[in-house]
């Protein structure tokens, strides 16, 4: 039986460039070839693609004229799709949230204190939530 493969994640985004800049600076990804910044002209892609290390899946970036940001933890929008990464530690975890936090990102859920699951819920800048966690 042939089963499909996931070959990458796609969020939308009015602003593909600025979220796709969030997401490759918080995981150490690079632009797919003709994918990257322009250095003179406009940057007028509506698709674009980052790879990270072999074996990971790409994320792709969509541009939309209008998003509605989910509003979770508010049930109003829910989070539609959402982004589940691990760290090896707190020291990390804390380290990663404040990475993001630089980027633009924006605490969603604080759930650090957690004994069994320390985590952090961060929306990035089109309102995307991504999940950090210890595991």
């Amino acid at each position: 039986m042939v089963t499909p493969v996931i070959r990458q994640v796609v969020l939308d985004g009015t602003d593909i460039r600025t979220l796709a800049e969030f997401h490759r600076q918080l995981f150490g990804y690079a632009y797919r070839p003709g994918d990257e910044p322009p250095v003179d002209g406009p940057d007028d892609l509506q698709w674009l693609v980052l790879r990270g290390p072999e074996g990971t899946v790409q994320l792709a970036f969509q541009q939309v004229d209008e998003l509605t940001p989910t509003t979770w933890p508010d049930d109003a929008v829910p989070m539609q799709l959402h982004l589940d990464c691990t760290v090896p530690d707190v020291e990390s975890l804390q380290a990663v949230l404040q990475r993001a936090l630089d980027l633009g990102g924006t605490l969603r859920l604080d759930r650090s204190d957690d004994p069994d699951e320390p985590l952090y819920v961060v929306a990035d800048p089109a309102g995307h939530p991504v999940c950090l966690f210890v595991g």
